[in-house]
């Protein structure tokens, strides 16, 4: 599958004739500046320890104009602790870094994009391949990749990654040897997702392949979710089989949208789990992040997780509003891993700030070893 993703992606970028501006250097200095800054205080409180601390993240890049069909954009990151408050070890995980967030040459036009170097690549709802990009030091990739439609209503996405910028600094940054293969289609009732993601941790020692389909749709009121997938993880030279599956189901009345959903990261038997090391994974099982270990250990969390869990969201004036319960138990027998209440209001002013407050709590039930957690984040924003 590796092989035949390298080939794909060379005949994208060369296939396509190039047309576009004639002078390189008004391509270059007609460029985009664009820029982020969040401020974030952040509490996180459990059984044994109390940590909090305020963080300050800046983002600034520059996207140059086309020449012919190409442009070059450039993204830099520091990440400050603004005030030196109490950061126990890594119950926040947001270390100070200054670096390179982003640095690729993209080609595009009406047919293809194409990109190479260190780039942010999201597939779907992020649960395989996302950016985290609600920690300050977002996911990152050294990769290439590209993007097509061979016909209407059918999308490929091809990618190889070579490097997983983590979200702790350079600390857990992983050499790898990743292929992504993306391909959905729209339908009359919703759009059609395969996928088959081929993963080589070179620093974990760790092989998976995961093979899946998705589909969604949406009318008016109703809106649906259905994913399954089967994985192999060979880690550290022992073989696993696993499974995954999702369900949601969604109403709309007025400005409140009801979810409710279930989702299985499935045991091998009491041995392993069903894990998605590229994933946002706070977006998923409760903003708390007990079950993070699992994601990336397949033995760590080995009875595998069910997550069945309703939502409430909405908008009251210029607010928007969410509320979460998650049930929380074991695939592999009947462990109760205990269940967890998240809420979230945030609204914008204007175009360019905005602002937030988060809560999640988390009580246990035997399984986590720091017991009961509560979380705490207030935010602010301005980009541009």
């Amino acid at each position: 599958m590796k092989k035949t993703t390298l080939s794909l992606l060379m005949a994208a970028f060369l296939c396509q004739p190039a047309v576009g501006a004639e002078n390189l250097t008004e391509a270059i200095t007609n460029g985009t500046v664009k820029g982020d800054i969040r401020i974030r205080y952040e509490d996180v409180d459990n059984d044994d320890t109390d940590s909090d601390g305020m963080t300050i993240r800046t983002r600034l890049g520059y996207m140059t104009d086309t020449y012919a069909d190409f442009s070059a954009y450039v993204e830099f990151e520091d990440v400050r602790d603004m005030f030196g408050i109490d950061d126990e070890e890594d119950l926040i995980p947001d270390p100070e870094v200054t670096e390179v967030e982003q640095g690729f040459l993209q080609y595009k036009n009406d047919q293809v994009t194409g990109k190479g170097g260190r780039q942010v690549i999201t597939l779907d709802n992020h649960r395989f391949v996302g950016h985290v990009g609600w920690r300050q030091d977002r996911q990152t990739f050294d990769a290439a990749r590209a993007q097509f439609m061979p016909m209407d209503g059918l999308s490929v996405d091809l990618s190889y990654l070579w490097k997983r910028n983590r979200i702790f600094a350079e600390t857990l940054d992983a050499d790898s040897d990743d292929v992504l293969i993306n391909v959905s289609y729209v339908t009359p009732v919703g759009k059609l997702v395969g996928y088959g993601y081929a993963l080589d941790d070179d620093t974990r020692d760790e092989e998976s392949d995961t093979y899946g389909v998705r589909f969604t749709g949406q009318s008016d009121m109703f809106s649906y979710t259905l994913e399954a997938a089967s994985q192999e993880i060979t880690d550290s030279g022992v073989d696993f089989d696993t499974e995954y599956l999702f369900a949601e189901g969604g109403l709309a009345l007025s400005d409140v949208t009801l979810k409710l959903g279930y989702e299985v990261l499935g045991s091998d038997d009491g041995d392993a789990s069903f894990t998605t090391p590229l994933a946002t994974l706070h977006k998923f099982n409760g903003w708390a992040d007990v079950f993070l270990s699992g994601s990336f250990d397949p033995t760590a969390m080995p009875d595998g997780l069910e997550d069945v869990y309703v939502s409430v969201s909405g908008k009251l004036a210029e607010y928007n509003l969410a509320a979460i319960f998650h049930e929380f138990s074991s695939d592999e027998g009947s462990d109760d891993y205990g269940n967890e209440i998240d809420l979230q209001a945030s609204r914008k002013f204007g175009k360019h700030y905005t602002a937030g407050i988060k809560y999640a709590a988390y009580s246990d039930d035997g399984f986590n070893a720091a017991g009961d957690i509560d979380k705490l984040w207030l935010w602010g924003g301005m980009s541009f």
